[in-house]
This record gives C-alpha cells, sequence and structure tokens, in this order.
C-alpha cells in the first residue's frame, strides 16, 4: 500500500472505537455494554450524571483500567493488546492531574515528553509548542505549587498534548474553577480542537462547554448508553441541551421503574 493510500486509510478510519466495553466490580456493573465511535477530527462530549461511568470508561480507553468485556481502540491500536502504541496516540487529562509541585511547568512538561518517548531531537520543540499553546510562557519557571489552580489545569492540558497525540480524552478539565478560570480554559480547549487537529473526547458537567465546543454528544446514563446525536440535531427546533439532558435521563429512569415494577409482579 502507497504512503498516500495509507494516510487516506488513517484519516478514514475512526479514531476511537469502543465496541460492547464493560466493567464490573463485584456485582456492580460501572459500565455496560458500551459502543461507539468517534470519528478523526471530531469533538465529542462525554456526558452522564454523577455515577453514570463516564470516568470509568475514560480510564478505560487511557489503559488505566481493564475491562471486565469487550474492546477499545484508539487510534487503530488495541488499548491491551497494544497498549504502548494506544498510549503514545493519546493523551489524557483526568479530573485531578497528577502533577509535581515542587517541578516547574517547563520541568514537568520535558518531563512528561521524556515518559512519553519523545524523541530527544524533537523534545525541546515539543514542551516549548506544549507550553506556548496552553499559555504558560509567563509562569514556565514558577514551582507548579505557586500556580493557581486555572494554571495547574493548563499544565495539565499541556502534558496531555506534549507528545502531539492523535486523541485527547479530558475528564473534567474545569472543575472547581472560578469562572474567569472556566471560560479561559474553555478558550484553550476550544483552541486545541480547532488549530490542533485532534479528536477530543470532552466529559464535563458544563453543557455550554459542550454546545460551545463539540459536534457531538454521547450521553450515557447507568452505564449505558442513553444518546449519541450530533447537537446540531439536538438543538434544532430551539430546544437547549439542558432539556435534553433532563429528558433522556427522566425516560430512563422511567423505564428503570417500569421494569422493576414489572419484575415484582412476575
Amino acid at each position: 500500500m502507497s504512503e498516500r493510500n495509507e494516510q487516506q486509510t488513517s484519516e478514514a478510519s475512526p479514531a476511537i472505537v469502543v465496541d460492547g466495553l464493560a466493567k464490573r466490580y463485584g456485582d456492580f456493573e460501572a459500565v455496560r455494554g458500551l459502543s461507539f465511535e468517534v470519528r478523526a477530527g471530531e469533538v465529542v462530549g462525554f456526558l452522564g450524571p454523577n455515577g453514570a461511568g463516564k470516568t470509568t470508561t475514560m480510564r478505560m480507553l487511557t489503559g488505566f483500567v481493564p475491562p471486565t468485556d469487550g474492546t477499545a481502540r484508539i487510534a487503530g491500536h488495541d488499548v491491551f493488546s497494544e497498549a504502548t502504541e494506544a498510549r503514545r496516540s493519546v493523551g489524557y487529562l483526568p479530573e485531578t492531574p497528577p502533577l509535581y509541585p515542587e517541578m516547574t511547568p517547563a520541568a514537568y512538561v520535558d518531563f512528561v515528553a521524556r515518559l512519553k518517548d519523545v524523541p530527544r531531537s524533537e523534545r525541546k520543540r515539543a514542551v516549548e509548542v506544549a507550553l506556548e499553546r496552553c499559555g504558560l510562557e509567563g509562569v514556565r519557571n514558577r514551582e507548579i505549587r505557586q500556580l493557581s489552580k486555572g494554571y495547574r489545569q493548563r499544565v495539565g492540558l499541556a502534558q496531555a498534548i506534549v507528545h502531539e497525540p492523535k486523541v485527547l480524552v479530558l475528564d473534567e478539565p474545569t472543575v472547581g474553577l472560578d469562572p474567569i478560570q472556566i471560560r479561559e480554559i474553555r478558550a484553550l480547549i476550544g483552541d486545541l480542537a480547532a488549530t490542533g487537529g485532534q479528536t477530543v473526547l470532552l466529559s464535563t458537567h458544563i453543557l455550554a462547554e459542550v454546545d460551545a465546543i463539540c459536534q457531538r454528544v454521547i450521553l450515557i446514563d447507568r452505564g449505558r448508553k442513553a444518546l449519541d446525536r450530533p447537537i446540531a440535531e439536538l438543538t434544532a427546533d430551539g430546544t437547549s441541551l439542558e432539556e435534553v439532558f433532563a429528558a433522556v435521563i427522566a425516560r430512563d429512569e422511567a423505564a428503570d421503574a417500569s421494569d422493576a415494577t414489572e419484575g415484582e409482579a412476575a
């Protein structure tokens, strides 16, 4: 296959493929039979109420938690049988970034670049680009412990993109921030999605972020996929995302209540 054909095939293939993914802890099913795809370059909001299974799913996608059943692929690589290749293809920002407070942003991002096997000849440039894109030049040599939470989130984003991954998985990137910091991080994520060419899976409780940044919504509830549609379709009649979210959750609660009643009657 020619290089051009390989590139076209890569671009045509989904960046994220989840097939029948499940995670059980004893008798508790945190994620049940979850399946979806995300196209290359797409920005998708991954929504759900607390306890829906969002963080568990993201940890499985990034290789931190093994699934009980099902498979997941990142940029064509199985996250467990091809773990090294999959991890090189994904940048992950957990809800609480794993930062070292005594390090500076420049030193920490360089440290992560080494962990991510960024080649030595490219490492300095990669670190500088990540710091610049995340607006960290002015604080690059300050200890992370001295930075505001908004700037610590920027450091978390910088470590997620330093190896130029094809996929970004962001778990509640603005949680705990004040309104000004939320606006800044939201703008930064929007810029990363628009200029970086990366596929983004974004989990957040702030639906305005999803509306402003994302093209599509995947909503899960009780570990199952409850909705998967483009935002433009969901809001075409003037319905807000908040109304869509509430309606889907209410529908699932009613369905579960009905199933429970039928089970008791049987």
